[in-house]
């Protein structure tokens, strides 16, 4: 066993031992190394604890139907601005966006109507769609983050409704078999880990009942293993290296979910939700996107990692808990990944000369000045590619892509200024002599907006 893994595992002992909890399954997924996992502690019953034992994990689920309700949306059956009651018969509330309730922004009451935490009765559809006139809309649409797990029972739904069946069989056919996650299913099978409350004040573990969630399904139901939500959270932070066709969902439509909606607390900006996942900051320009899950006798967190120096393809963790008493514990999958880059980066590719610049464009590559800053223009990995002069190495450049039917004119397809046009201006002798970009005016010498340039004088 190698110091790396010995140091992973040392962290999930650690975590068992220190929060007291029953069992603890861990798996770390990355393209350049065979999956890690690790188990300690017992299942709470007469199954032996392994890899393929199953967890809950709660809500985690909800990354999984907003994947099909984006699925829906790029198969041209919805636009995620319209008002869910477009493709449902609902009661009250059929204004509220997809969007809004993916991003947990529409300001649905967090639960279906009624206690059903607390008599762990969920409500079927029928009565989910009907008690609808009953739930409150708690905040204006748009007005800020407020989680709701009705919000998500919706999309549910209206996934069921526009695939032709339920969510659970849609969920079946176009995610988990594709991608192989044979151990995630709706209800547990026989070598499940049974859920506990570990007693505040004793070494008492009380087994929590088992509950089935019904119509709020999509929000809570799924049961897993560790090894394939950790393939799962890989799938979420780099999708086509997980799965190259992009039959499940393109890698485009990942980047969508990934970009930050909204900020779930105003005043610490520690972390955020795009449409279905959580973004948590991780410092110099790295991202673990994923979710949390609980219920009853059950915790768990499961996420991918993007970007970074040292970060390997297609890495995701996922920690699963037999302790719905244990919320520490849901920082081990971030330590797990960030243990794992700074002891086991991924191997630096030697760089390899080549092809040269189309002849066309040799000559405007260079520094230019653009609203009295510096800019390097460059040629890279088969595009044109754009800098600040004075940026930091880690942050991305601007990537262009020309446009087939117009010379000279590219459209920016990432890092600053995305979408927006780049025009080149040639002399008589076919040199750029000057570039539009975004509108704004780019000179190979620094010039004022009345055109003074600096280095000729005038």
């Amino acid at each position: 066993m190698s110091a790396v893994t010995d140091r992973l595992d040392r962290l999930v002992r650690q975590t068992q031992a220190h929060n007291r909890i029953p069992a603890v399954s861990a798996a770390l997924h990355r393209a350049d190394r065979p999956l890690w996992t690790c188990t300690v502690g017992g299942t709470g019953n007469d199954s032996p604890l392994g890899p393929r034992t199953q967890f809950r994990i709660g809500s985690v689920t909800k990354t999984f139907t907003a994947v099909l309700t984006l699925q829906c949306r790029d198969d041209g059956l919805l636009d995620l601005d319209d008002p869910v009651g477009r493709h449902l018969d609902l009661p009250a509330h059929g204004e509220l966006t997809v969007r809004r309730l993916l991003s947990h922004t529409a300001g649905l009451q967090r639960e279906p109507y009624g206690d059903v935490w607390d008599t762990l009765r969920a409500p079927d559809t029928e009565q989910l769609l009907a008690d609808l006139a009953r739930a409150e809309r708690v905040l204006p649409s748009g007005r800020r983050f407020h989680y709701s797990n009705l919000g998500m029972a919706l999309l549910g739904q209206l996934v069921g409704r526009l695939r032709g069946g339920t969510w659970a069989e849609v969920l079946s056919d176009r995610v988990l078999l594709p991608l192989g996650l044979t151990d995630t299913t709706v209800s547990p099978g026989p070598a499940a880990a049974t859920g506990f409350l570990v007693d505040a004040y004793s070494d008492e573990a009380h087994p929590e009942p088992p509950t089935d969630f019904g119509a709020v399904g999509p929000a809570a139901q799924l049961w897993s293993t560790a090894g394939d939500m950790a393939r799962w959270a890989a799938f979420l932070a780099d999708p086509a290296a997980v799965e190259p066709a992009g039959t499940v969902l393109a890698p485009a439509t990942l980047d969508e979910m990934r970009w930050p909606v909204t900020v779930t607390d105003e005043t610490l900006w520690a972390g955020g939700f795009g449409l279905g996942l959580i973004l948590v900051p991780q410092g110099d320009r790295v991202m673990h996107v994923g979710h949390d899950g609980a219920m009853p006798g059950f915790l768990a967190g499961v996420y991918g990692r993007r970007g970074g120096a040292g970060t390997p393809g297609a890495m995701g963790c996922a920690v699963l808990l037999s302790s719905g008493s244990a919320s520490e514990a849901l920082d081990l999958p971030h330590q797990l990944l960030a243990a794992a880059v700074e002891h086991d980066p991924a191997e630096i590719e030697p760089w390899r000369p080549g092809l040269p610049a189309p002849a066309p464009l040799r000559g405007m590559l260079g520094r230019w000045w653009g609203e009295g800053y510096e800019y390097v223009f460059s040629w890279h990995d088969g595009s044109l590619r754009a800098r600040g002069a004075g940026d930091p190495p880690g942050k991305p450049p601007a990537v262009f892509a020309p446009l087939p039917d117009q010379p000279d004119v590219f459209r920016t397809v990432s890092g600053r200024e995305v979408g927006e046009l780049l025009r080149l201006s040639r002399d008589e002798r076919g040199t750029v002599v000057r570039m539009h970009w975004a509108t704004y005016r780019f000179t190979r010498n620094q010039e004022t907006f009345d055109r003074f340039d600096f280095r000729a004088g005038n």
